[in-house]
């Protein structure tokens, strides 16, 4: 058991902190270059809500084309095209900035330092990004967003160079913000048996970024070079290899599902006790989870191949072996959030809190998500059905955007009196709530759905085979609600911005039956 003094430590600098009007007072100047960590933070967020604005607005374009059987309005290569940007700039350039960005804000918070060191590194990390995100656009690639070679360089798009070098920048500008998060993890006063669980996950997910963007920055320029013919890495014609693109690209594209998932951890051990007034059931099983997540990450990347011929017999089991190990440290993570929601009552202003609302929607879907999982790793139904069909997309879609996603968005609400000075709209806020609630799951279940009947990913037609067309209808159904969901927020923040309610000192007071009660320490 902790003494109050180890668990004030653990709680970080401080509980609360005085909202601002930062967007009405900041400059455009400031925004772009200040190396103020909250102009960064700031910064960062508002462009991955701007590329969740685009990745989603593709996927509308395509999910319409699906609705029904039969070609409706886009061919073969414009469908390909739209679902490659939206799988990359909802993952590059929406979750893993969103996430991130937020640790900006908060660890120099937390950690009572007051600064984000190698801000600078945080500035290039931003501005890259920016160019991958351009040149993505432009040289429109329609290689899906695992770029598998050779395909990924003869799709007769004369611009596809601009999609391999955005692969590079991508790689290149995560390695700099895993750097940023190392450096600040390192920062604070006190051991790190003490310091708070962000600090544990900065570090922790840092060193991941860091070590998991090599083999994607390779990827990037191999691909670069064997299209423009001046290498030949990956092309078999020319005496390369697509086994070894598989290992190298899976070698990031595994690690990669966590450098999302690991910050939006770290945003509910931080937010979490905030709303509940008291400390979380467990620190050291967030310690040890974080750990166990980062070195698990790195060898289970060829389970994403198993059913090729390129891994097989002892290692195709120990692989497997590796995969169900994973879920150790995520079932820790998950039964420490619950334990600590058992604790004690939950305040009647957490019920209320619409921030507190996503993040316990969250951890539904990341149950969902991670129960369902445990066939994937399976070799015998991951290689007969599962593999190829929309059941991994929905795995996918539930971990990222129903747990990571809406982590995002809870962390942002948090945060947005301190942004502002305003709180946002209370029913708005509900009603964006139960949208996305309700499009998701619809959305996720129907993929399910359609994955245990056999349909096949990427694809832009299909034959009226029962049950295909009604699960394809949900799946759209559901992300038109999302969608619908993320106007209501954003007309939501606009308007707040400028004649919301005045926030309080403390926007985020921790109620008990109309008495409030001061905020507790993060974890003990």
């Amino acid at each position: 058991m902790s003494t109050p003094e180890v668990s004030a430590m653990r709680a970080g600098n401080k509980a609360h902190w005085k909202p601002e009007n930062l967007v009405g007072s900041i400059s455009l100047k400031d925004l772009l270059f200040s190396n103020d960590y909250r102009h960064i933070a700031l910064k960062g967020i508002l462009t991955s809500l701007i590329m969740l604005a685009v990745g989603g607005s593709f996927a509308m374009i395509f999910r319409s084309e699906l609705m029904v059987p039969d070609v409706q309005m886009l061919g073969a290569k414009v469908y390909m095209t739209l679902m490659t940007l939206h799988g990359m700039i909802m993952v590059f350039g929406f979750l893993i900035p969103m996430v991130v960005s937020i640790c900006y804000y908060l660890m120099p918070r937390v950690l009572g330092t007051e600064r984000l060191y190698w801000a600078g590194a945080a500035q290039w990390s931003y501005w890259l990004l920016i160019v991958a995100a351009v040149l993505l656009i432009v040289g429109r690639p329609d290689f899906t967003w695992t770029a598998y070679a050779p395909m990924s360089f003869r799709t007769g798009n004369p611009l596809i160079w601009m999609g391999h070098l955005a692969i590079f920048l991508v790689a290149v500008s995560e390695f700099l913000a895993g750097a940023v998060l190392v450096r600040n993890a390192f920062s604070g006063k006190g051991s790190w048996s003490n310091k708070p669980l962000i600090a544990w996950a900065a570090g922790t997910v840092g060193l991941l970024f860091m070590a998991s963007t090599f083999p994607l920055a390779f990827i990037g320029l191999g691909l670069l070079g064997d299209g423009l013919e001046i290498t030949a890495f990956f092309d078999p014609s020319r005496g390369g290899s697509v086994k070894f693109f598989l290992y190298v690209f899976w070698t990031y594209g595994h690690p990669a599902v966590y450098l999302p998932f690991v910050p939006a951890i770290a945003i509910i051990y931080t937010l979490m006790p905030r709303f509940l007034g008291y400390p979380m059931w467990s620190y050291w099983s967030g310690v040890v989870a974080f750990i166990l997540l980062a070195i698990g990450a790195m060898p289970i990347g060829p389970h994403h191949f198993q059913p090729l011929y390129t891994i097989s017999g002892p290692y195709e089991r120990f692989v497997q072996f590796l995969t169900l190990l994973v879920f150790i440290p995520s079932v820790l993570h998950v039964f420490n959030w619950i334990s600590t929601l058992f604790m004690k009552p939950i305040p009647a202003s957490a019920r209320r809190a619409i921030p507190f609302k996503f993040m316990i929607l969250s951890i539904a879907f990341i149950v969902y998500g991670g129960a369902t999982a445990f066939l994937n790793a399976q070799i015998a139904p991951d290689s007969d059905f599962i593999h190829n069909t929309y059941w991994i997309p929905a795995h996918f879609h539930a971990m990222f955007f129903g747990f990571v996603g809406q982590m995002a968005i809870a962390g942002f609400y948090y945060l947005y009196p301190y942004f502002t000075g305003r709180m946002f709209n209370q029913t708005l806020g509900n009603v964006h709530f139960w949208l996305w609630q309700i499009g998701l799951f619809t959305q996720i279940t129907g993929m399910f759905v359609a994955g245990y009947l056999y349909f096949p990913r990427w694809v832009y037609d299909y034959l009226d085979i029962p049950g295909w067309a009604t699960s394809q209808m949900f799946i759209s159904m559901g992300g038109f609600l999302v969608g619908l969901g993320f106007i209501v927020f954003v007309a939501n923040l606009a308007w707040s911005a400028r004649y919301g309610k005045p926030a309080a000192d403390d926007p985020w007071p921790v109620e008990h039956d109309g008495k409030t009660a001061p905020a507790a320490a993060p974890a003990e």
